[in-house]
C-alpha cells in the first residue's frame, strides 16, 4: 500500500509496458510513459498526479528527485520483475483482478447489452462478469486467457514476501 493507506498509484516508463499491461490487469491504477517520452515529461507526470516511478532506466531514476517515489528494477523478464517490484512496493497480484483496461487503465464497467452483442459467438455463453472500457470500447469476458493470466497473478502473489499488516 502507498503511505496514506491507499493502494499505489504507479507510471512504468515505456520499457515495462508489459508489466504495467500486469499491474492493470491486478487492478492496479497504473501509467505507462510513451516510447521515447522526455524524462522531465515522466518525473512531472508522476510528480503532478501522485505515482510512484516504476523504471529500468538508471538515468530517469537518478533524475527523479525529491517527492517522487522510485522502483528501479534490474531483473529481467515479467517474473522477475514482478518479485522485485513487490519487494518494493506492497502489492498484492489478486487486488481487484480484470477491472482496468488493459490498453488504457480506465476502470471497467459492466457491459452494456449492445456491447455485449460484440463479443464472439463463444463467449456469449460464458457466465460472466462482461466488463467494457468507456474510453476505448474495447469488451471483456472471462475466456481461457483470463484463466491463464489469473493463474500467473495467483503465482506472483503466493511468491511475494508478506508485508506487515498482511
Amino acid at each position: 500500500m502507498a503511505a496514506n493507506g491507499q493502494s499505489p498509484k504507479l507510471l512504468c516508463d515505456g520499457m515495462l509496458a508489459g508489466l504495467a499491461r500486469w499491474l492493470r490487469a491486478a487492478g492496479y491504477d497504473t501509467g505507462l510513459a510513451p516510447a521515447g517520452a522526455v524524462d522531465r515529461a515522466v518525473l512531472d507526470t508522476c510528480r503532478t498526479q501522485s505515482r510512484i516511478l516504476v523504471t529500468r532506466d538508471r538515468h530517469l531514476a537518478a533524475h527523479a528527485g525529491r517527492g517522487i517515489e522510485v522502483v528501479l528494477l534490474t531483473a529481467d523478464g515479467l517474473d522477475a520483475q514482478s518479485g522485485e517490484l513487490s519487494a518494493a512496493v506492497c502489492l498484492n497480484w489478486n487486488r481487484a483482478p480484470f477491472t482496468r483496461c488493459l490498453l488504457d487503465n480506465t476502470p471497467l464497467h459492466e457491459a452494456t447489452p449492445d456491447q455485449r452483442m460484440r463479443l464472439p459467438p463463444r463467449a456469449c455463453g460464458l457466465p460472466g462478469p462482461f466488463r467494457a472500457c468507456p474510453a476505448c470500447g474495447r469488451v471483456y469476458w472471462p475466456g481461457s486467457h483470463v484463466w491463464r493470466m489469473q493463474a500467473r497473478l495467483e503465482q506472483w502473489q503466493a511468491r511475494r514476501r508478506p508485508w506487515p499488516g498482511d
